[in-house]
């Protein structure tokens, strides 16, 4: 099959194109995806260049990717649930390659009308941000979350789940975003960049943190006695609150909540732009354009 792969931590000139990459074995609870096509993530560069290699550590040389979109092709033994031909979605590993092996209970059907290539750019940033409102904050209707960076992907993923939950939510974004962010739907915006602003936010029940750094730090702050702070992010050592449960998230399979997000695509009530469609060949170049930052997700196709 045809794979990227990286043999090294480094930067982007590490991830190697190759054409004769074993397919990998399918097991009794398997299933094989044929990849319509996969899609990359922040954490992608960040396990690539090693400033991961604590939390996800790889067995090298390794296939890097958590999302694909694709047709089964074939199916463990043990298999009930899809069957070759079916169109699936699911959060996996080792899949920047044209072909994924995946526990069949990880997958789940793609619904009739979404994109199959577009689709690759659900997974891990819909989970992330569920599990981020779900599991870290703990939302509960007529709770105010405030959610940051909910202008990236996994932040509108967050602020989808929030709303969804009947929580008020508030968006975190920058100042020159603000109007960029009413299409949210979102109860009321902050500008993150705006001390002053920050400094008349009234507590609130819950922060959904995807930012990280120094706005993490003050965002904490803004969380009642007894709430909870999430975040997906890096949160610095010395940000600290003892009434305020804090907690990160790594996202996690979910293929319940996964199909309810595509179908969330497919109906229009959850919106993921996408801003580039490459080639597996341009796999370094998407690396580049993602660790320079900006809107939108980068699918890749084989």
């Amino acid at each position: 099959m045809k794979a990227v792969r990286i043999y090294h931590y480094g930067g982007p000139d590490t991830l190697t194109y190759e054409e004769d990459v074993p397919e990998p074995a399918v097991g009794p609870d398997t299933v094989l995806v044929e990849t319509t096509a996969t899609s990359v993530n922040p954490i992608d560069w960040k396990v690539r260049s090693g400033a991961r290699q604590k939390d996800f550590p790889l067995d090298l040389p390794a296939i890097l990717g958590r999302d694909v979109s694709g047709v089964v092709v074939a199916v463990g033994r043990d298999v009930r649930s899809c069957k070759p031909g079916d169109r699936v979605i699911a959060l996996a590993d080792a899949t920047y390659a044209t072909h994924v092996a995946v526990p069949s209970a990880l997958v789940t059907q793609l619904p009739d009308g979404v994109d199959p290539v577009d689709a690759a750019a659900i997974p891990l940033v819909a989970l992330t941000g569920d599990q981020l409102v779900r599991r870290a904050t703990r939302a509960e209707a007529g709770q105010t979350i405030l959610v940051s960076g909910a202008l990236g992907s996994v932040g509108r993923a967050a602020v989808h789940a929030a709303l969804k939950l009947g929580a008020k939510v508030i968006v975190g974004v920058r100042g020159r975003q603000l109007a960029e962010a009413e299409a949210l739907g979102a109860h009321a915006a902050v500008a993150l960049d705006d001390d002053d602003a920050l400094a008349q936010l009234e507590p609130v029940d819950g922060v959904a943190d995807t930012v990280g750094g120094a706005i993490a730090a003050k965002l904490l702050g803004k969380v009642k006695p007894g709430g909870r702070f999430g975040y997906a992010s890096v949160l610095p050592e010395e940000a600290k609150a003892p009434s305020v449960t804090i907690s990160r998230v790594f996202a996690e399979p979910d293929p319940v909540t996964l199909r309810a997000f595509a179908e969330d695509v497919r109906d229009g009530k959850f919106v993921l732009p996408i801003s580039q469609r490459l080639p597996l060949q341009e796999t370094a170049s998407a690396h580049e354009r993602l660790e320079k930052g900006g809107g939108g997700k980068i699918v890749l196709i084989p």
